[in-house]
């Protein structure tokens, strides 16, 4: 066996992880998630240390990951993402500089703020890309609670470059393509080309998954129906098979397509945009009644919706269910220390 890498995404509702070989064809050689109770994390924060190092510890323990090596994604609503141009400069000056440059974009002082800047392109003495921003205390707690279980932060990335990455592997290198992760509690949209992120969007919208009922104060036997109902058709597939009615229990769908639309419409309308090709849809969201045939009839590109199984190999372990859609944002992580 080589060597390997894990991939690891904390959400409100669990930790979950996958390890892939990195290798020219990665594959997936072991995975899992264990759920978290109620105010024990947000996304990508931890709440309760406690409590999260004993789900992490649970989940290496099952998964029987091999690798103690992690490369952590990040995806808070409280995260910055915009685009940012300034001079061009060495990258070490560059990182100098940027605390004092962007100090009036940022929700908290400089000093408070992780901070990364993606450069896209060039343009005489000035360079464009995208600036990240991360609150550094959130990140530190997550690092710190890592720690306690003797796992060992390699990076921190952020998940929708990893989407970027991991969808790159299904389209041609020079298209224009979107990625949409419908997550429980955000939605990520990001557009790239050749898996360079072109633009990104995080988008705080609670969908009613699986995994939020179980937490939220609906009835088990709310919980039941809707698990029947997607038990009918395969979770790829299942939002094709004409659930129109059922997208009307959840107004949310409707308010989840506008803003997909209206995302994807803003880049559209940006000078020199390229036009989007294909849209990918993963995530639990996928499988929540009328969400994929909402989404078709408001977008005019053709939507696909993608399981880890078509991004990479999976060997010796099951991935099923949500599960199989939200490991695609896990493995795209990982995917980045693959060269």
């Amino acid at each position: 066996m080589g060597k390997t890498i894990v991939g690891l995404e904390l959400t409100e509702e669990s930790v979950r992880a996958a390890e892939i070989t990195v290798s020219r064809n990665p594959q997936v050689i072991a995975c899992g998630e264990v759920p978290l109770p109620p105010d024990a994390a947000k996304d990508s924060e931890v709440l309760d240390s406690g409590t999260v190092a004993v789900a992490l510890r649970q989940l290496w323990t099952g998964a029987r990951f091999k690798s103690r090596d992690v490369v952590l994604g990040v995806a808070s609503r409280r995260i910055l993402v915009r685009e940012y141009t300034t001079q061009a400069m060495r990258p070490d000056l560059l990182r100098e500089a940027l605390p004092y440059q962007v100090q009036d974009l940022l929700p908290v002082p400089a000093s408070q703020a992780v901070l990364d800047f993606f450069p896209l392109g060039q343009d005489g003495d000035r360079v464009s890309g995208l600036l990240v921003a991360a609150v550094s205390e959130t990140v530190e707690q997550i690092i710190a609670t890592l720690g306690k279980v003797k796992l060992r932060a390699r990076g921190v990335d952020l998940t929708a470059f990893g989407l970027a990455r991991a969808t790159a592997r299904l389209s041609d290198p020079g298209q224009t393509v979107a990625t949409v992760f419908i997550g429980d509690h955000t939605t990520q949209v990001v557009v790239s080309r050749g898996g360079v992120p072109q633009f990104v969007r995080i988008l705080p919208l609670d969908v009613p998954t699986m995994a939020s009922l179980r937490q939220s104060p609906v009835t088990m036997d709310a919980v039941a129906v809707l698990e029947s109902s997607l038990e009918l058709v395969p979770p790829t597939t299942r939002a094709r098979s004409g659930l129109r009615a059922a997208a009307s229990h959840h107004p949310i769908v409707s308010d989840l397509a506008a803003r997909v639309r209206s995302t994807l419409a803003f880049f559209a309308g940006r000078p020199g945009a390229a036009p989007i090709e294909q849209v990918f849809v993963t995530g639990a969201g996928v499988s929540v009644p009328g969400v994929m045939e909402t989404l078709t009839t408001v977008i005019d590109a053709p939507l696909r919706s993608v399981s880890v199984e078509e991004i990479v190999g999976v060997r010796a372990v099951q991935t099923t269910g949500d599960l199989a859609l939200n490991l695609v944002s896990t493995v795209g992580i990982a995917l980045g220390e693959v060269r």
